[in-house]
């Protein structure tokens, strides 16, 4: 009887050991699946940012150009159509999306503002009068530099989703993953002719570096 009762209780020992292993693995995996999803989450953040902050420049580039005595007003009104074109794609800020449409319907507007931004600094070249202003002057660093934040936010957002796929993808954490409601997060794509950030020239007469092909 003693020997039966010990070894139930060697048993139950045992069994409680390996509950409590599986639950601190559980636990683990859990927590690094929050620590990554967060972390895209915060890129995600400093993506949008970047993206508000040139969508914020826009006026008063409009305000700048449009006071140029027969400045195209074409040009004007495709980029502040673009502009709005953006603001109706309306995605949380706080979470990166889990939907690829989403994200390409995001992208898709981001591009429209682009290659209206730049065929509208192709057409300011005609205004040599517009672009030696103080206003333009300051309004030229602070589009450049956006441009150049928005390129790193965007592969650092990549980054970050990649780890975070990459885990959750393994066995057994795409197990646990699923149990939990952890769902695979979409890149930024390059779309053809976007493989490189938009060229902002403002040194005019001066000739753009030749884009070099990608690899």
């Amino acid at each position: 009887m003693n020997k039966f009762a010990i070894g139930c209780g060697a048993v139950l020992v045992i069994i409680l050991f390996v509950a409590l292993i599986i639950g601190l693995s559980f636990r683990s995996t859990y927590n690094r699946l929050v620590t990554l999803d967060q972390d895209v989450n915060k890129k995600w953040g400093d993506v949008q940012s970047v993206y508000q902050r040139r969508a914020d420049l826009i006026p008063n580039l409009v305000n700048t150009v449009s006071g140029a005595a027969n400045f195209e007003k074409s040009t004007i009104v495709e980029v502040t159509n673009a502009r709005a074109s953006v603001g109706r794609v309306q995605l949380d800020s706080n979470k990166a999306p889990t939907d690829p449409a989403q994200l390409e319907q995001f992208q898709a507007a981001q591009g429209q503002l682009s290659n209206a931004l730049s065929r509208l600094l192709v057409v300011v070249e005609r205004y040599p009068e517009l672009t030696a202003t103080q206003t333009f002057k300051e309004l030229q660093v602070q589009l450049e530099g956006t441009e150049n934040r928005i390129s790193v936010e965007r592969n650092n957002f990549n980054g970050s989703v990649q780890n975070y796929n990459t885990v959750l993808q393994r066995f057994p954490t795409n197990v646990i993953g699923g149990m939990f409601g952890f769902r695979p997060r979409p890149f930024f794509a390059a779309q053809a002719g976007t493989e490189k950030a938009p060229v902002v020239n403002f040194n005019f007469g001066t000739p753009a570096p030749a884009a070099t092909a990608s690899p």
